[in-house]
Parts: structure tokens; sequence; C-alpha cells
């Protein structure tokens, strides 16, 4: 039994879930940000979303407004979630983003870094620039814009939980999808080394979200994505291993 499918385990004995929290996710336009949106959203967490597709922003928006209609209905009670049109890669978005967090008074409790890309199956030396710039400023430069914006606000309210996700290929190798393996180990570096820069209180973890059928894995696997999870069927497992992380697994390398 690995130490992720362990601490779901214990997690939901313990029924972690009971207390709300606010949640940061990036990429929730589709795939795993989108249904761990929902996911959070009908256990009655608030989330604070962006993605870069304003169509697919305006239609989570939607969904996220159909599970709370009380609040849609009512001119007297704001909506628990701030879903927002914002690319990751670009840092004076995202510090926008945090201004925006702080006067929504949303600060929040978790921060999943989740935005990501991949390359078209390729050898490096057929991978256009321009398509690994893209993969490095999304995977990369995305996280860190998140984490130089919000760590200071977590800071501040002396507690908080980061998940940068990564992935299987950032803990092994694989060929075709060398800018993609690159950002993920990099992501993992990372984490620990912030976590180690993190004052008490607050926890860092990579975590890797298993073999799930999304665009990505398509993109890599063609047809055969079709055998693994759905996203949908991941988000219940994730999301309960997510609200059970805490300050214990800072700067842990964890799978769902």
């Amino acid at each position: 039994m690995t130490v992720g499918t362990t601490k779901l385990h214990l997690a939901a004995a313990m029924g972690v879930t009971a207390q709300k929290k606010t949640v940061l996710i990036t990429g929730v336009s589709r795939g795993l940000g989108r249904a761990l949106a929902l996911e959070l959203a009908r256990r009655g967490h608030s989330v604070i979303g962006c993605a870069r597709s304003s169509d697919k922003v305006s239609s989570l928006q939607t969904e996220l407004a159909s599970l709370n209609p009380a609040a849609a209905s009512s001119s007297s009670s704001a909506s628990p979630h701030l879903i927002t049109t914002v690319d990751v890669r670009s840092d004076t978005s995202i510090k926008e983003l945090a201004k925006h967090v702080v006067e929504s008074r949303l600060i929040p409790d978790i921060i999943v870094n989740n935005a990501g890309t991949i390359n078209q199956n390729n050898k490096i030396w057929d991978i256009p620039a321009e398509e690994f710039d893209m993969v490095i400023d999304t995977n990369i430069k995305g996280t860190a814009n998140i984490l130089r914006h919000f760590l200071p606000l977590l800071i501040e309210k002396k507690h908080g939980i980061i998940v940068n996700m990564s992935s299987g290929w950032g803990r092994s190798a694989s060929a075709e999808v060398s800018a993609y393996c690159a950002t993920k180990w990099a992501v993992e570096g990372l984490t620990r080394s912030v976590a180690k820069e993190l004052p008490l209180g607050l926890a860092v973890i990579a975590l890797s979200p298993g073999v799930v059928n999304t665009d990505m894995l398509t993109s890599c696997f063609g047809s055969s994505a079709a055998l693994y999870q759905s996203p949908e069927s991941w988000a219940p497992r994730a999301a309960t291993m997510i609200l059970s992380l805490t300050t214990e697994d800072n700067g842990a390398s964890l799978t769902v």
C-alpha cells in the first residue's frame, strides 16, 4: 500500500472533509482541475478557480451556481466561489488575481497548482522551440507565479497547504515527452526546495494524480487513454486526499 493510499484511507475514516475550506485551483477549464473543483464544491467547500478559456470558465461558473441555487438566486447572498479567466504564465495576471482574492476575502486554505500542458509526442530535436517554451512557461513558471504571489498571503495567515501537481513522469521518464518530463521533474525539485523555506504552519507537497484519461493522456496514448479512469472517477479520491494533507506532509512526493 502506498503512502498516498494509506493517507486516503485514514482521511476517509476520520471524516477530514467536515471543515469547510477555501481551495484555489489553477487550470479548472477541463480535466482534473474541473472535476476537482466540482467535487470540492459538492462537498460544500469554496473554490477559487482560474483558466485561460473564457467560454469554459463561464460554463464552470454556471455549473457551480447550479450546486448552490440559493446563493445564485439571492441578491443578498454572495457566491462562495470565484472563477475567473487568468493565464498562469503571466506573472502580472497572477499578481492581479492575488489582489482580487484579498479584496474578496477569499484567502485560500489550500492551493492546487494544477494548470499544465504537454508537448506533442516528438523527439527533442523535433519539438518546436515555441512548443517547448509553452510547456516550460505553463508547468514551471505558472507554478512559480502562483507561489510568488500567494505564499505571502498564506504566510500572513500562518497556515496553508500547497499542492503542486506532478506526474509519474516527474519521477521516471519516457521517450517523446522530454519537455513534459523536464517540467515535472522540475516541479518535484521546486517543491522540495520550497518546503525548506516555509515557516511553521505551511506545507508544500508534490502530488502525482496517477494515470487518468485526460486530453493530455490522449495526446500521448491515443485511443488507449480510454482504458484508464476518468477525471470524474478520480476526483472524489483526490479531493479526500488533498483535504487530509497536513504540515507533516511538507516536502513529500505523494500519489493519489
